[in-house]
């Protein structure tokens, strides 16, 4: 059952790549006069959510069934601290970011930590805080310092690094816990996390808005994990770049995903060719094709606009949502740039 929808102003991070395993935590704080909770917590190994956690609650909840027969009670009772100790620490920081620039009105403090880990052992950690959604100060784990990203930040940079406990404290946590951690929901939550959910292929052709020609989409969804492949293929062979427009690949409400990718055919292209929609995906045996039977007539467009409609209800909140700035920069665990410019829902259990 759905408790509360909340907007929450964060990184929308990519899916670690093949072979890397991440914890990562997320956490927003929100001044007095916005109708959210004044702060929102969020765990998530890999791309499943782990826990949930905002400051109209007693304490954080599970959000995977498998972690309350693993983990352990004694498990749970530090992540709950860990979260809880994030609250005051970026609730704190916002005050003192409000008080520091003089600001009135609603402003935002933001947290994302975590940790990474490859197959092959190496290791990655992280900690970045924004205000407002601009990246305004980072730790670096291996230093232990911390770096200013705009000069406003400095007086921070010397107010934590002189917190000798808070220091102390994150020096474990992302030297050590975080990567025990991550090795115990890797070893607890294979079932979840290796999953695999074939995709659902639909082809729906409707009238081009800027051109005689016809938009056929492609919509895949259903899929686990993130990771997807979609091209439109001509003639059987030719892999279409150009009149080929990709949607994000967006989340679904049950875990699973979906993305799209509408192809612009001319009249004349449509006789003299034909277009199938190729998928490749970890849960498929072979790619996919699927291939574009064209229907002409307004009245296939205006039913295929209304099929559209309703398939694509969640993709199009959730992409109103996601803000098109994309930063230039390093990926998560290698220096992220502008990294908190991007906005989701988040939609508890």
């Amino acid at each position: 059952m759905i408790r509360m929808t909340v907007l929450w102003i964060l990184c929308w991070v990519q899916a670690a790549a093949a072979g890397t395993h991440s914890l990562r935590c997320f956490g927003v704080a929100t001044s007095e006069g916005s109708e959210l909770p004044e702060y929102v917590h969020v765990d998530m190994v890999d791309d499943v959510q782990l826990s949930y956690y905002d400051s109209t609650m007693e304490k954080p909840v599970l959000q995977q069934d498998w972690l309350n027969n693993t983990m352990g009670h004694e498990f749970w009772d530090r992540q709950t601290w860990y979260i809880l100790s994030d609250h005051d620490i970026i609730k704190r920081s916002l005050r003192n970011a409000i008080q520091h620039f003089n600001h009135t009105g609603v402003h935002t403090y933001q947290g994302i930590g975590g940790c990474e880990l490859d197959d092959d052992g190496t290791r990655r950690a992280y900690w970045y805080h924004a205000y407002d959604g601009k990246d305004f100060i980072s730790l670096d784990v291996k230093t232990l310092t911390w770096v200013a990203s705009v000069p406003q930040a400095v007086y921070y940079k010397s107010k934590q690094e002189a917190d000798t406990a808070l220091q102390q404290i994150l020096f474990h946590y992302y030297r050590q816990e975080c990567f025990q951690t991550l090795k115990g929901y890797i070893q607890y939550g294979m079932k979840t996390l290796q999953r695999k959910v074939r995709p659902e292929v639909m082809l729906i052709q409707r009238k081009a808005r800027k051109s005689a020609g016809t938009d056929v989409i492609c919509h895949v969804t259903g899929f686990y994990p993130r990771e997807v492949e979609v091209n439109w293929i001509r003639d059987g062979e030719h892999v279409l770049e150009e009149g080929v427009w990709s949607g994000e690949v967006l989340p679904n409400g049950d875990t699973t995903y979906q993305l799209r990718k509408t192809l612009t055919v001319s009249p004349e292209d449509q006789k003299k060719h034909s277009y199938s929609c190729q998928v490749d995906h970890a849960s498929l045996d072979e790619k996919m094709d699927v291939k574009w039977v064209p229907e002409a007539g307004l009245n296939m467009w205006l039913v295929a606009g209304g099929v559209l409609a309703a398939l694509g209800l969640i993709s199009m909140i959730i992409g109103a949502l996601i803000w098109k700035k994309r930063a230039s920069g390093e990926r998560v665990g290698g220096g992220v740039k502008s990294c908190f410019s991007n906005a989701t829902f988040l939609f508890p259990s």
